[in-house]
């Protein structure tokens, strides 16, 4: 009996597949390391703007049981944008588990996150899954999908590292699948500009965990609105503008944890400055 694949051609501009199935497990197992050794006043430092420890755990506990289904977020208020209903539902679950003991919390993480990376590891990879609406893909690949879910779990986990005094994990294989996936926001990013079909822009993320990503504009005449491939374009001429970014700076820009401006001044860039301020305005989160 032959299976059927689905056609995900038309999302080859995405460039290739990634695999963050494994990495659940470790990545589960490190946030709950880290949240078991936290005292009483660090559950309630601020991790980021209005949200605590405390709360962006239950966050991540909210998006588990979300993906296992045992969360109805309710429906959509009239006239709300799909951004705006996910920050109101994420906020209303948050506060729901205020009150819930730090204990309880990261043992019903620990349970949730333990049967959802158990669901991932099996996952067939080329399934259609939910959208990931920063990449302009709606359905995704499942594969998108797992690894955008990852990227949430490690931001996360370095978003609580930071507010109890630490720096960001600099474990390299963890981080290189979250900086790739972050990267396959570049030609939704780049949907609006115009550049003469072939026009190539390379970015560099330095480090044990960076990599090159070079993405290619298809459109046929300077000016013209049109797509940006990272599914092809590797050969041929000099990028027409090179980024080369540090780790901590791509990924704090691609969560919002730094502002573009503040990318552009550490950023080392060559050729047509236009295109090096529109890759700095990525943003690989809903925001």
């Amino acid at each position: 009996m032959v299976t059927q694949r689905n056609d995900w051609s038309g999302l080859a501009w995405l460039g290739p597949p990634i695999d963050a199935r494994a990495l659940f497990g470790p990545e589960l197992e490190a946030l709950i390391g880290l949240l078991r050794g936290l005292g009483p006043a660090e559950w309630a430092r601020t991790a980021v703007p209005g949200w605590t420890v405390h709360d962006v755990t239950a966050h991540v506990l909210g998006d588990c049981a979300a993906r296992l289904g045992r969360r109805e977020p309710g429906p959509f208020a009239p006239g709300e944008t799909l951004e705006a209903f996910i920050h109101r539902a994420n906020q209303e679950w948050v506060e729901r588990h205020r009150d819930m003991d730090p204990a309880a919390l990261v043992d019903a993480l620990e349970d949730a996150g333990t049967e959802l990376a158990g669901r991932f590891a099996h996952a067939d990879l080329d399934a259609p899954s939910l959208g990931v609406s920063w990449a302009g893909a709606d359905p995704a690949p499942l594969w998108l999908d797992c690894a955008r879910e990852f990227t949430e779990y490690w931001t996360h986990r370095q978003q609580i590292r930071h507010a109890v005094g630490l720096d960001t994990d600099p474990g390299p294989r963890a981080l290189s699948v979250v900086l790739d996936t972050f990267m396959r926001a570049l030609p939704h990013t780049l949907r609006g500009v115009g550049a003469p079909r072939g026009t190539r822009v390379e970015v560099t993320v330095t480090g044990p965990a960076g990599g090159v990503w070079t993405v290619t504009a298809l459109t046929g005449a300077t000016g013209a609105t049109g797509g940006w491939s990272l599914g092809e374009g590797s050969q041929g001429q000099p990028p027409a503008t090179a980024v080369q970014l540090d780790a901590e700076t791509a990924w704090r820009l691609c969560t919002r944890g730094i502002e573009p401006a503040t990318a552009l001044a550490r950023a080392r860039l060559r050729g047509d400055h236009r295109l090096a301020e529109a890759v700095c305005r990525i943003v690989s989160i809903v925001y």
